[in-house]
């Protein structure tokens, strides 16, 4: 068998570097993470109130000529990203649920954990409900939501295939949520979901067995507990 390759899922080109851009925010927003109370029960009537909950958080990123996903993280319009979605850039364009576009500042990053912060430019959508990533289960039912080859709010479904699986993003090692979820470039940045309608990850990569191969069913978020501590840091430190 040709042998698994951990690919970013970001869609178009993109260049690289580290981000660290300075905002003039000298107070860090309050991120309420709810309770890691079990998820309801799966089916379709469960991932349709799962989309129908998420959906106004999640914006589209086109940052040169890559585009990825991301979500509002709280009421001052912060939204995390994917780092490798954004790097090298001081400003982006979101294209928001409703189909508006509007610009963001990149708060910053860290290539590391592969977790970016934006500023959206004025008032942005809802912020999204973030849960934890501390009581998935293996076989728990998630969606996976983002921008796949562009295709902005496209919503895929799956289940939680492991909780600690070890890969290397960023250039580093670091646990990630396994999900065999449908993801493919475009979804970097974007949330996975649990059926309560909570972010429980960051969709960050995939596994394929060649360079172009898309989604084989393997694909993997960097925790919601552990993207929030970073995002929180990013913002105070900017």
């Amino acid at each position: 068998m040709a042998p698994l390759l951990l690919a970013a899922v970001l869609a178009g080109g993109t260049t690289g570097g580290v981000i660290a851009w300075a905002t003039t925010e000298t107070t860090v927003p309050t991120i309420i993470q709810e309770d890691a109370e079990p998820a309801p029960l799966g089916g379709q009537a469960g991932t349709e109130t799962a989309a129908a909950e998420i959906m106004p958080s999640v914006v589209q990123v086109r940052a040169g000529r890559g585009t990825g996903s991301g979500f509002v993280l709280d009421d001052r319009g912060h939204v995390i990203t994917n780092h490798h979605v954004v790097e090298r850039s001081s400003r982006v364009r979101l294209q928001l649920a409703d189909g508006r576009l509007t610009g963001a500042t990149v708060v910053g990053g860290d290539a590391d954990e592969d977790i970016a912060v934006l500023r959206i430019d004025g008032s942005g959508p809802e912020a999204a409900r973030i849960g934890s990533s501390n009581s998935l289960r293996i076989g728990q039912q998630v969606i996976a939501v983002g921008s796949p080859l562009g295709l902005s709010g496209t919503v895929t479904s799956g289940i939680v295939s492991a909780v600690d699986r070890t890969s290397r993003i960023g250039g580093a090692s670091r646990p990630m949520v396994q999900t065999d979820a449908s993801i493919n470039p475009g979804n970097s940045g974007g949330p996975l979901v649990d059926l309560a309608g909570r972010v429980v990850g960051v969709n960050t990569a995939i596994a394929t067995t060649s360079a172009s191969a898309g989604n084989i069913g393997i694909g993997f978020a960097v925790p919601i507990d552990r993207a929030l501590e970073v995002a929180q840091e990013i913002i105070a430190r900017n």
